[in-house]
């Protein structure tokens, strides 16, 4: 029987393929009909389907505007430590009514009670330690990010380098027998991306030096990298303080330039390509900027899941409470942005996206800006970001938008209040 099955294995066999072979083979027609097939995104269903951008259209439109100038701006914010004051007078708002910080002067957040509501001194252990409570300005497109890495030039990494010098004696033995250079731990409210600004970020450093004065952190951090990283304030607070886990909302402003110079979508071949639609009409290149406020503010007092928004995050923090959200604020304005040798008269015209959650997930904000000016390219109803929250793939979403435009004004630790908020009714 054994040799009667013989013939008809060998046979099975050469008809087989090796699973290594076949897998290439797969991976290589995969390969080969994506690159076949231009830009795949996500197919919508809803009457202006039609006049949408694809995602390589929303990225060029996204990408060619005139963004140094948005970058200048950010710049001179943090090289005068202007912090969030420094943007109160592009909404003609009262600068005494924000933090500032320009002459060596307390900083003090009127709507900002102590956050040390308990005293450690009779405490033993972890509670003897001093925690001090940071709160800095960056220029986005100076540094790789905040986080420390390897090999790259972090905010994280340059504050915690110069933070050494306070460390106390035991945890600096520990380092040098681990051969391991002599750093602080900064512990921050929230990571930034790469070219993205912060004016007022907060961050934590504790030690268990009882000699260390704010004033010495301030001074030593502030020559770190003069015109691209300012430390506003230090203090010395409870050792329950954490940067993170004690913060209620934290508030971003995106900075989108208008330029008439800037670069159709998809380059001039594009502009006047007619699509393949029922009603032929030609895609947008421009926006209205009340319909943009008009969609962004059905986010407004609702607590949502932002998975569809959201980019490079975990498998397990893709579904479920991880990825909700409560956004206390948000809106949009056009507002001239002004730099240092323009006159009053002058300024090139932007859009201010304002958005105040307790929590934002990865790249949320960027892909939400760019999202909701191409839904109102389009001429799509005011829910239609409420209606890709329940979207099956993110490519329903656009591409984030660029880091640039993105600033972390500030990290709130009192209850929010909607009058400190830069576009208001």
């Amino acid at each position: 029987m054994l040799a009667r099955l013989r013939p008809l294995m060998a046979t099975a066999a050469r008809g087989k393929t090796a699973p290594g072979v076949a897998f290439s083979t797969a991976a290589a027609a995969a390969a080969a009909a994506a690159e076949r097939e231009d830009h795949v995104h996500y197919s919508h269903t809803d009457a202006c389907h039609h006049l949408r951008w694809t995602a390589k259209e929303s990225y060029e439109y996204m990408y060619a505007r005139p963004w140094s100038r948005v970058a200048d701006f950010y710049a001179e914010l943090v090289r005068t430590g202007a912090g969030a004051a420094g943007l109160a007078m592009l909404f003609g708002k009262d600068e005494n009514d924000y933090t500032r910080d320009t002459n060596g002067g307390d900083y003090i957040v009127p709507s900002e009670k102590q956050t040390s509501s308990k005293s450690s001194k009779d405490r033993g252990g972890r509670w003897e330690r001093a925690n001090f409570k940071i709160v800095l300005s960056y220029h986005g497109g100076s540094f790789d990010g905040w986080q420390k890495q390897p090999g790259l030039n972090t905010v994280q990494g340059l504050v915690e380098k110069h933070l050494g010098k306070f460390v106390d004696e035991k945890k600096a033995k520990q380092l040098e027998a681990r051969s391991l250079p002599i750093e602080g731990y900064a512990a921050v409210a929230g990571r930034t991306d790469k070219g993205v600004t912060a004016l007022q970020q907060v961050c934590s450093f504790y030690t268990w030096r009882k000699n260390v004065k704010s004033g010495d952190i301030k001074d030593t951090i502030n020559k770190a990298a003069p015109e691209k990283l300012r430390l506003l304030h230090v203090s010395e607070v409870s050792r329950e303080f954490h940067p993170n886990f004690a913060a209620k909302w934290r508030r971003y402003l995106y900075i989108f330039p208008l330029d008439e110079d800037a670069k159709s979508i998809s380059g001039e071949e594009q502009s006047t390509k007619i699509l393949k639609g029922p009603e032929y009409n030609i895609k947008p290149q421009s926006f209205d900027v009340d319909k943009v406020d008009k969609i962004i503010r059905q986010l407004e007092g609702k607590s949502l899941s932002y998975k569809m928004f959201a980019r490079d995050t975990q498998a397990l923090r893709s579904v479920g409470p991880p990825t909700e959200c409560f956004m206390f604020h948000s809106r949009a304005a056009v507002v001239k942005l002004h730099s240092a040798d323009e006159n009053c008269e002058e300024g090139m015209s932007a859009v201010c996206i304002e958005l105040v959650a307790n929590r934002f997930l990865r790249k949320m904000v960027r892909v939400l800006v760019a999202t909701t000016i191409r839904e109102a390219a389009a001429g799509a109803e005011e829910d239609a970001l409420l209606n890709l929250m329940e979207a099956t793939c993110r490519r329903a979403t656009a591409p984030p938008a660029p880091p640039l435009g993105l600033c972390l004004v500030d990290v709130g630790y009192d209850d929010f209040n909607r009058q400190m908020c830069f576009i208001v009714d």
